[in-house]
């Protein structure tokens, strides 16, 4: 039972760790391509921005929802018993 609650936790650390790591790398290297972008082509800034913006939240919903799997683990463990 410990060892089964110990590897969850375990778990939902990775699983956290490397969620926020790819958030992070993804934003930054989305970003520099957005200043690259404005950098070529400075007229169509409305439109790469607002692009942008729906990536955004469209990552950022889905960091929700791997939240909302982390709190289901922790509390409503399937491999406990």
């Amino acid at each position: 039972m410990e060892s089964i609650l110990s590897s969850t936790m375990s778990a939902i650390g990775t699983m956290l760790g490397l969620a926020f790591l790819g958030v992070g790398i993804g934003l930054g290297i989305l970003g520099s391509k957005v200043a690259e972008a404005v950098g070529r082509n400075p007229e169509t800034k409305n439109d790469i921005v607002h692009s942008v913006m729906i990536i955004a939240v469209v990552m950022t919903v889905l960091l929700l929802v791997l939240f909302a799997l982390i709190f289901l683990l922790l509390y409503f463990n399937p491999y406990a018993i």
